[in-house]
């Protein structure tokens, strides 16, 4: 008997594979600040997690082409975020605009807020220089920069590929209250870290 393997369950294995801890056989080898730590930094606090999964999830609410345009803006402007954060370079508020970013990005979902693309770029990006900065500040002394930078981009990849899948069921009314729910869930996560309870 086959079964026939649909794009949700891919989305459901890849989500849940995110979610697992790494099995790893020499603790702490290649954690200071290679690949795989870059790839497990996004994906380690909510945070940042419900902020990326809410960027794929409103840019599959927009349709295309802000489905692959805000997922592509994120990363290239939260290096540029990282960057600042590596050199020193202050800017305020970083944990506030972090938590703000779970809020805003969850309330444009659950609202399924339709805003121009030009928008919808400028929101995401003014987001994702904040995470950029934060995770920049925090790059180990011992990493290196590139191979973290990959890892990094790599993770918040998945983590929008996510919000992208889950995004695909809009097409039906169950799926769009399933997207509403999570949109209302990421608004809540960033509202406990805004109040500073999470």
């Amino acid at each position: 008997m086959q079964s026939k393997i649909t794009t949700s369950t891919l989305f459901l294995t890849a989500a849940l594979a995110v979610l697992a801890g790494p099995a790893l056989a020499h603790t702490g080898e290649g954690l200071a600040g290679g690949l795989l730590s870059g790839f497990l930094h996004p994906i380690h606090g909510w945070d940042h997690v419900v902020a990326m999964v809410a960027v794929g999830l409103w840019g599959a609410v927009l349709g295309a082409p802000a489905m692959w345009v805000l997922p592509v803006v994120f990363p290239l402007v939260m290096a540029f975020g990282g960057a600042l954060g590596v050199m020193g370079i202050p800017i305020p508020a970083i944990e506030t605009g972090i938590a703000l970013s779970g809020v805003v990005l969850g309330l444009l979902v659950a609202f399924f807020v339709k805003a121009p693309l030009w928008v919808a770029a400028v929101i995401v990006g003014a987001f994702a220089i904040f995470h950029g900065h934060a995770h920049g500040t925090e790059l180990p002394e011992a990493a290196n920069p590139l191979a973290y930078g990959v890892g990094f981009v790599v993770g918040t990849g998945l983590l929008h590929t996510i919000g992208i899948g889950l995004g695909l069921f809009t097409g039906h009314a169950a799926g769009r209250m399933v997207v509403r729910a999570a949109g209302v869930v990421i608004a809540a996560v960033g509202g406990l870290f805004l109040a500073g309870l999470a």
